[in-house]
């Protein structure tokens, strides 16, 4: 028996059913969900975000598609609390998902894919887990293996997934298994280098993908890391065709996440750059093919119409990498905007416009309670949910969010509402407020000049912290 088979899922949302009788098509068949996650990718990292350098013509063709969400935001500054936030949704902190390789998903989640598994849909989960340890006999990834952590081990078929390939954490854009023996001039461990099958020497990395309880996968694992994944995505899609049945798949690309790995083809691109940015933008080029060959295999089985695609970065570009944040402040790993307003576009064929560049403030712990909301169903209990349905902004162009974001990471806290954001410094120990809608680069703090906003402000997140601390302590499982 599932979690969820002990908890009654009960139709609501009235106040959407004419909506969503419009949303699902003439033949009331369940829309297939594609969740595409990469890693680290700036908001300035792609053409449709204004980028001259970077070649994305397939992203930024998918993106005109839909609609693109240009305040979209990542749960956290970094990867892990981020992708808590996507099968939950709720902010990490509740979910004891802090930062990068800390913590781990909990059995008492209810996660998004349990949720699509009890309504009929096929789900797979492809890429990056980061969501706990996959073994516990090998040493893998950044904290698995036997005898230390062994307390995070949990793996995808535990939280709703019928299947998965997937590593624990990083692994090189390109040849994932293996590294260089030594490096040239402008390569390194922790940047990246060029594809090792121009070298005479390798090492193993140090990961695996894995497919099951201390299974590993060691067919086709060279070239492109994006193709392989995609080479496991899309005999899983067509599969879930053949039964008829709908699917749900969460697509966590490692690109561009240090180590960042190219081959000539690809940095042949960008030949007019230096070494570095011939790297990061070529990797960034091959999975952006990867998203093309997609899209042409949806559309080659009659089901492009009939699928969901929502896209998104898990926090803003590394440091010290030519990523960019565009105007936005700060980086990866920063709770000001750069470090969590992420590149995001969401797409329906007949159902969400395309064209459509939209300003509403959202964010990842949004993607459940939207596709709740578009499928028409309840969350299973009463424990908090801090994401919102988006799916009145997509269709009806909704203008404001009903309840404000709340971030938590290392120390620092903010608050962010439809205008203003504000923001801790110091521990935590004094704040600044900034007005987002006129000043999105976060250059003057206006806290003085608005005492009252900020008063409001520091209440409010004072009392949702409390609420958070709850959940952490593990209260919601209570229910």
């Amino acid at each position: 028996m599932t979690k969820l088979s002990r908890i009654p899922l009960i139709a609501m949302f009235s106040c959407f059913c004419v909506t969503l009788s419009v949303a699902q098509n003439s033949e009331n068949k369940k829309p297939n969900i594609i969740l595409v996650m990469t890693d680290d990718l700036g908001w300035g990292d792609t053409g449709f975000n204004g980028n001259k350098k970077v070649i994305t013509p397939n992203i930024d063709m998918l993106a005109s598609k839909g609609a693109i969400l240009d305040r979209f935001y990542s749960a956290s500054a970094v990867c892990s609390p981020t992708r808590a936030s996507v099968m939950t949704g709720r902010n990490p902190y509740r979910t004891d998902v802090p930062h990068a390789n800390q913590g781990h998903l909990k059995e008492g989640e209810i996660t998004i894919a349990e949720i699509l598994k009890e309504q009929g849909y096929a789900t797979g989960h492809f890429g990056k887990w980061h969501l706990g340890t996959l073994t516990k006999k090998s040493r893998d990834g950044n904290r698995g293996g036997k005898p230390k952590n062994l307390q995070h081990y949990t793996i995808p078929t535990s939280h709703g997934y019928d299947e998965y390939f997937c590593s624990e954490s990083k692994v090189p854009t390109y040849d994932p298994m293996i590294r260089p023996a030594t490096f040239e001039k402008g390569e390194s461990l922790h940047f990246g280098w060029k594809s090792v099958d121009e070298k005479k020497s390798t090492k193993k990395f140090g990961s695996a993908y894995w497919v099951g309880n201390e299974k590993i996968d060691t067919t086709n694992l060279d070239g492109d890391d994006s193709r392989i994944l995609m080479d496991r995505i899309i005999p899983f899609i067509r599969r879930s065709v053949n039964q008829k049945k709908p699917f749900f798949t969460t697509v966590w690309f490692h690109t561009p996440h240090l180590p960042v790995v190219s081959d000539k083809a690809h940095r042949e691109r960008y030949s007019s750059l230096n070494l570095r940015e011939q790297i990061y933008f070529g990797t960034i080029t091959a999975m952006d093919e990867q998203m093309g060959r997609l899209w042409l295999m949806l559309e080659s089985l009659n089901i492009d119409e009939e699928t969901i695609i929502m896209f998104c970065s898990d926090n803003g570009p590394e440091k010290k990498t030519p990523g960019s944040a565009s105007i936005f402040r700060q980086r990866k790993r920063s709770l000001y905007e750069g470090g969590v307003r992420v590149p995001a576009f969401a797409i329906w064929k007949g159902h969400i416009k395309g064209g459509q560049r939209l300003e509403f403030p959202s964010v990842t712990s949004d993607y459940l309670p939207t596709i709740l909301d578009i499928l028409n169903i309840e969350f299973p209990d009463k424990r908090p949910i801090d994401g919102e349905s988006i799916w009145p902004v997509l269709t009806e162009n909704k203008k404001l969010r009903d309840q404000p974001i709340g971030f938590l990471f290392a120390n620092k806290q903010s608050w962010v509402n439809n205008q203003y954001k504000l923001i801790s410094v110091d521990d935590g120990k004094s704040f600044e407020l900034y007005d987002l809608l006129n000043d999105k680069s976060e250059k003057e703090n206006i806290i003085n000049k608005e005492p009252e906003i900020a008063s409001v402000m520091k209440q409010d997140l004072k009392k949702w912290m409390q609420s958070v601390a709850n959940s952490k302590m593990g209260k919601d499982y209570n229910y």
